[in-house]
């Protein structure tokens, strides 16, 4: 299948769209015509050499939804015309973590693989002539057309939006998730979350979701902070204006129970770690670069403080982009306003422009049918 597709021929250089072949589908694997893609802070770290994912040349994108084409050999849960939401992984159900039933802590091999772009056997399922092409995430989602493994596929009902249902596919679920599954937040809890992007925001609406009676959101953007108050948040610190320790004491002088970093900055989460109760816990949601360095403080940890990581909102993609689709579909999760452009894919250099300058918490591209 020939398909426009978005290409970073290696970091630094500006991505390009180029005609490239896609794979037919192969046994378990399945042909989709994409909807919508997000442009999420992933692609960023990509261009500009900061993914730890990222193979080259890439085709990007990792946020999408879309209509499946073609079905390969063996597929039996999904048939052309069903409405999909790519997830970022399936697990191996082979490795210790998956055997034991902690499916989002999955260290197969074959994770490993997709995630690289690649199939088992060392092949991708995207070309350009003979050069292979590495989808991002085993997505490559900024094309017209992509091929994956069928269990990534997470049908939806097709009478919900895909411009809006392709941010479940990473946004929605790593920021949702963090505070859903990662944290476990719960009635009557207090949260704080830093830093309103695309994640951020769905941590706050997470968060309300979840019962918490106190969110306060931190951010440097007015406009971001007015998003988040949509979203659920109870109060929003402009940190331009006030520092992020004053705000968070004056609302809650001993500390949050959760706090959730969406930065990516590691001074940012050792003070995020500060900020919560005796007791309390700071989940790393944000992507700091490699080999960053996380300077907490003893006397936090020695009060029983958690820090902990995030691997894409501890999501189980069959479990929870089904229920995020439903919570869509009663109103009671919103997606529509986190789209701050909508474009065609010839329009790509102003989302990532967008991006850059975090200018809105999404850019969508949608493609024409």
């Amino acid at each position: 299948m020939q398909s426009t597709a978005l290409i970073l021929r290696e970091p630094g250089r500006a991505p390009v769209l180029e005609t490239v072949t896609v794979a037919d589908p192969g046994p378990g694997e399945v042909l989709v015509r994409l909807a919508a893609s997000g442009v999420c802070g992933s692609e960023g770290h990509a261009v500009h050499g900061r993914s730890a994912v990222a193979r080259y040349p890439s085709v990007l994108g990792h946020e999408g939804a879309g209509v499946v084409v073609e079905v390969g050999a063996g597929v039996t849960t999904l048939a052309p015309g069903d409405h999909v939401v790519l997830a970022l992984y399936v697990p191996c159900r082979a490795c210790r973590q998956c055997v034991r039933g902690d499916f989002h802590h999955c260290v197969g091999e074959s994770r490993r693989l997709n995630t690289m772009g690649v199939r088992s056997d060392g092949m991708t399922r995207f070309r350009s002539g003979e050069d292979q092409l590495f989808p991002l995430m085993g997505l490559g989602t900024l094309s017209e057309y992509t091929n994956v493994r069928a269990e990534q596929a997470v049908r939806v009902p097709a009478d919900i939006a895909l411009h809006a249902l392709c941010l479940v596919g990473c946004g929605v679920t790593t920021g949702f998730g963090a505070v859903v599954n990662t944290a476990g937040v719960s009635v009557g809890d207090t949260a704080l979350v830093v830093g309103c992007g695309g994640v951020g925001l769905n941590a706050v609406q997470g968060a309300r979701l979840a019962g918490a009676t106190t969110i306060i959101a931190a951010d440097t953007q007015a406009s971001k902070l007015t998003l988040a108050q949509q979203m659920g948040a109870t109060h929003v610190i402009d940190v331009t204006s006030t520092s992020l320790e004053e705000g968070v004491r004056a609302v809650i002088p001993d500390g949050v129970d959760y706090a959730f970093e969406v930065v990516g900055n590691g001074d940012l989460v050792a003070q995020c770690l500060g900020l919560t109760r005796v007791g309390g816990m700071c989940v790393m949601v944000g992507a700091p670069p490699p080999g960053a360095i996380i300077p907490a403080r003893r006397e936090a940890l020695m009060m029983e403080r958690r820090l902990v990581g995030c691997r894409g909102g501890s999501n189980i993609p069959q479990r929870d982009i089904p229920r995020l689709a439903e919570l869509y579909s009663s109103g009671r999760l919103l997606l529509d306003p986190l789209i701050g452009k909508r474009l065609p894919l010839s329009g790509f250099a102003e989302a990532f422009e967008a991006l850059d300058h975090a200018e809105v918490a999404r850019s969508v591209i949608t493609f024409d049918s």
